[in-house]
């Protein structure tokens, strides 16, 4: 395989673009990242687009329509929640496989305010519908589970889980690409409106529209365009579904292909856990963050109320030994879904190059950063990324 590098970026500020179209929105985070790349449409040589609800609506040769279309191939992705960043790996393949010099992942979504049901695909799909299994088959019930089982086997307490609000929305302030900056309390998280036991409202992600893009690169190409500025190289790109067992799905396995990733991952990039200067994890819920802490062996099992609670809640934080979504994670960010995974592959690469769009946030000395996006169903990407 071989060596891969991201060498442009490009994101929009996550919120609601209701006068907006997907292929406007996608376009946009393109050209940004064509200009901090100093290439043109011209020089991609392979289009990945990553849109779950408008799947079937060719979303990829919509955004080149935007921008400039160059009869290039181009593969349009859906993968639950993990679609953007399995974009991400399809453009990565293709320059890891040689065959391809230059290649672009867009991941893009357009959701407004009624979520899974408002993206254009989710109405009359079985797939999301809200008769039968109400409750277990729906995402707040399912990692509400998540969190019950971690507080039956560990004595994870609801404060726990609220401090990774707080810690989320006061890094949310610093960025501007954020749909929400607004600060919250340990007891405004704690009092508000309850969804699903132990997520409070502010305990849950906000839907919205978002669009982020990056550029991957051969290294003959990385050295011709690097200029002398820092360039993240992608040591792992992961991709995993659950494997097959003979169990009762009432209540989905949020744990298991994200566990089989990281490990895939760590070996990939032939370093651990305690090499990641930050991780941006996929915190659709307070009590997602917390056990993916331990899925992805930043603390051993058991120990993620201890990570959170050792020095006021420091070592997720940004200035602690392990800063997690120090971009704001899903919780204040959003979760436009298709645009999670490459968004948070550009908070990475931004905290490893230096890039003046993390100055107010920067991980200081950062040398290597994971991303990781979990879709049920099953899905799940890890991205390893060094300097």
């Amino acid at each position: 395989m071989e060596k891969v590098y991201v060498i442009g970026t490009g994101m929009i500020k996550f919120g609601r673009y209701p006068d907006r179209t997907v292929p406007d929105l996608g376009g946009e985070a393109a050209t940004i990242a064509l200009r901090d790349a100093g290439l043109k449409i011209q020089d991609v040589e392979l289009f990945a687009c990553g849109n779950l609800f408008q799947a079937n609506a060719m979303v990829g040769q919509r955004i080149l329509q935007q921008i400039g279309q160059m009869g290039i191939p181009v593969v349009n992705v859906s993968n639950a929640c993990a679609t953007g960043s399995t974009a991400f790996r399809e453009a990565y393949m293709s320059v890891a496989s040689g065959m391809y010099d230059v290649a672009m992942a867009v991941g893009v979504e357009q959701m407004g305010k009624q979520g899974l049901l408002g993206g254009g695909g989710g109405g009359n799909d079985p797939a999301y519908s809200t008769e039968g299994r109400v409750g277990s088959g729906l995402m707040p019930a399912v990692f509400g589970q998540a969190g019950m089982e971690h507080m039956r086997k560990y004595g994870t307490t609801l404060e726990h889980f609220a401090k990774i609000s707080v810690k989320s929305h006061q890094h949310a302030t610093k960025n501007p690409y954020s749909q929400y900056r607004n600060e919250v309390t340990l007891a405004d998280v704690m009092n508000a409106r309850m969804v699903c036991y132990p997520n409070t409202l502010y305990m849950c992600c906000p839907t919205g529209d978002g669009a982020a893009a990056a550029i991957l690169v051969s290294e003959k190409r990385m050295k011709e365009l690097k200029g002398g500025r820092k360039v993240a190289r992608v040591a792992a790109s992961v991709l995993t579904s659950d494997p097959y067992t003979d169990r009762d799905l009432i209540f989905p396995d949020v744990s298991t292909l994200t566990r089989r990733a990281a490990q895939k991952a760590f070996e990939t990039a032939g370093i651990g856990p305690e090499n990641i200067a930050l991780t941006e994890l996929h915190d659709c819920f307070a009590t997602a963050e917390l056990v993916h802490y331990e899925n992805l062996g930043l603390c051993k099992d058991g120990e993620a109320g201890k990570f959170i609670d050792e020095g006021g809640g420091k070592h997720p934080s940004l200035g602690g030994k392990a800063p997690v979504n120090v971009s704001g994670g899903l919780l204040s960010k959003g979760h436009p879904l298709g645009a999670t995974g490459v968004a948070n592959i550009c908070e990475v690469v931004w905290h490893l190059t230096e890039d003046d769009r993390v100055k107010e946030r920067q991980v200081p000395n950062a040398k290597a950063g994971m991303a990781h996006v979990i879709g049920l169903g099953s899905a799940c990407t890890i991205n390893i990324l060094t300097v």
